[in-house]
């Protein structure tokens, strides 16, 4: 007996465990110490990466780093705007680009609202005075002095383009857009930075133009880049009891499809590596930029820090690019800025659908999410969606609850007789031990029967936690009446109210410790667990309250059954 009180109190414990605690860190690996390659990066103070020759042993060609004394200043050829930015907008991207380098300063998602009240969209990638998070892409000229770009932050070194209009729009009826940013140095290399943008596409398309009209040939690498500074996650102020979800950079490699890394270990654990193709990306709660290369293209790959530590660093330089005198050449990328949608993430790259980050439990959280998001395509509402999953997965544990709820209807049926025996041994604790036994045999309850079903199902809360916790769909999802966001707490706490209460209930339906101490600890467990219920997802509270109902009414009626058994046995 003492000993099946131990094992649900450390049961108790680790769900506890889990659920408060295990998402204040990041539960990602680091990366193996092989696939760490700190000698192959440079950390600059600026902005733009150094190109680092590879080793000698490498099938690609060793590219020289280009230096402020060789590198030709780009010079603009019209200005028809005097606009520093170019707003660009489609039906789910709201985007501004800088004309000094191209970058994407701020992408702002329309299908999004900051909260359901604030129905202003949301920001995911802004330069501000609160928020330094950008996407940088260039060409870095290398070897013969007729490159487009210095290696350093200043306005000389990064190209200032001249663009048609300072604001562009995805028209009704209009499947994509273009957007055409062009520049020419001043030994005649003509360049074109494209932005093709796609209806219902949070994928922008980046692709550049090389006309190289000099008479000597010109060698560069494109860069791909994601600057974000140390602030937090802007989702962080609705975790509850400091509960953050991953906030750092990503990464595919042959080896692992999913490699991550936290903005606190960006400067600890420097990470540089050589794929073909992959992806790069900082993930955070929700949402997810990324750059991805072509598929068949070589890439180096690396994370750093600058800025005395205050920006972190994610991104790839390409393989590099010849452009004969007279000749023509391009080299393109993808970035992605949005929402973690699974279905659209995996079709982009492999394994970048893994930023959905389920934990270690992540083949059983992607069945449920499947099984969640299969519902809702019939019912049309996750609330009930959520209501519906609890009665699949409840059903899928039937047997295993029924064996643990007969076992502890049967402790509960035989506790007069423990009283009494309790009565008769006093603390001679190896005669009342060896008399249980005796009563467990004679009466056929296993005394871990009510527990081992219950660790067998703990894998699967634990899994559904962090499925109703990173699914973007559940993001501003309403259920009823009040409950408008299930992913936020309930704000008049009528769900976490209900869920201690059933609680109770259930705890009335169990055999009463023996253990005094044991005793006090499960009556003050209904209230701690409300506590913390309070500021929980609703979503996941919805979920533990109809779990409660469904095992308080098959607990109820195998408590039952078997009382009535024992009456009509004992001839009452």
């Amino acid at each position: 007996m003492e000993f099946r009180r131990t094992l649900i109190m450390v049961a108790l414990a680790a769900v506890t465990y889990f659920l408060f605690l295990s998402w204040q860190q990041d539960y990602g690996t680091k990366p193996k110490a092989d696939e760490v390659v700190s000698t192959a990066v440079t950390v600059e103070a600026g902005d733009m990466p150094a190109v680092v020759a590879p080793a000698a042993n490498s099938d690609i060609p060793a590219v020289a780093v280009a230096t402020a004394a060789n590198v030709s200043k780009p010079v603009l050829v019209s200005d028809s705007t005097t606009s520093p930015h170019v707003r660009v907008l489609t039906d789910v991207l709201d985007v501004d680009i800088d004309r000094l380098g191209g970058d994407v300063t701020r992408v702002s998602l329309p299908k999004y609202t900051q909260t359901v009240t604030d129905k202003t969209p949301f920001v995911l990638m802004n330069q501000s005075n609160n928020l330094t998070y950008i996407a940088q892409s260039g060409l870095v000229g290398v070897g013969n002095g007729t490159g487009l770009q210095g290696l350093d932050d200043q306005a000389s070194g990064r190209p200032l383009y001249d663009v048609a209009q300072s604001q562009f729009t995805l028209a009704d009826g209009q499947d994509a857009l273009k957007v055409v940013l062009s520049t020419t140095t001043d030994a005649g290399v003509k360049v074109e930075k494209v932005f093709t943008f796609t209806r219902g596409d949070y994928r922008i398309g980046i692709n550049y133009h090389v006309a190289n009209t000099s008479d000597k040939p010109w060698q560069g690498v494109m860069f791909g880049q994601i600057k974000r500074d140390n602030s937090k996650d802007p989702s962080s102020d609705n975790h509850s009891f400091g509960m953050v979800t991953f906030l750092g950079g990503a990464w595919w490699t042959a080896d692992k499809n999913y490699n991550k890394e936290s903005l606190d270990n960006f400067g600890k654990e420097v990470m540089s590596q050589q794929v073909t193709g992959g992806w790069v990306a900082m993930v955070q709660h929700y949402f997810v930029s990324a750059w991805i290369p072509p598929a068949q293209q070589i890439n180096q790959i690396s994370t750093r820090k600058g800025n005395n530590g205050a920006d972190n660093y994610i991104g790839f330089t390409s393989s590099p690019l010849l452009v004969a005198p007279g000749g023509q050449g391009s080299v393109a990328a993808d970035f992605y800025a949005g929402p973690k949608i699974q279905d659209k993430l995996k079709t982009l790259s492999p394994g970048l659908e893994l930023t959905v980050d389920y934990g270690w439990l992540w083949p059983i959280a992607q069945f449920l999410f499947w099984l969640l998001k299969s519902i809702h395509g019939f019912l049309g509402n996750w609330g009930w969606s959520i209501i519906v999953l609890t009665i699949l997965v409840k059903a899928a544990f039937f047997k295993l609850s029924a064996t643990s709820y007969r076992s502890m209807a049967n402790m509960r049926r035989v506790m007069p007789e423990m009283q009494r025996m309790k009565e008769q041994f006093g603390d001679d604790r190896q005669k009342m031990s060896q008399a249980m036994m005796a009563l467990y045999k004679k009466e056929k309850i296993n005394p871990l029967g009510g527990c081992l079903p219950i660790l067998v199902q703990m894998p699967v809360f634990i899994a559904l936690y962090w499925t109703l916790m990173e699914s973007v769909e559940l993001r501003h999802a309403s259920w009823i009446l009040w409950i408008q966001d299930l992913s936020l707490m309930d704000p008049y706490f009528v769900l976490p109210l209900l869920m201690g209460v059933s609680m109770f209930v259930q705890q009335q339906l169990n055999p009463a410790p023996q253990d005094p101490m044991q005793a006090k600890v499960m009556k003050i467990m209904p209230v701690v667990f409300t506590v913390f219920f309070l500021w929980f997802p609703a979503g996941l509270v919805l979920y533990w309250l109809m779990n409660n109902l469904l095992s308080i009414t098959q607990q109820w009626v195998i408590t039952r059954n078997i009382e009535k058994a024992a009456a009509q046995q004992s001839g009452h």
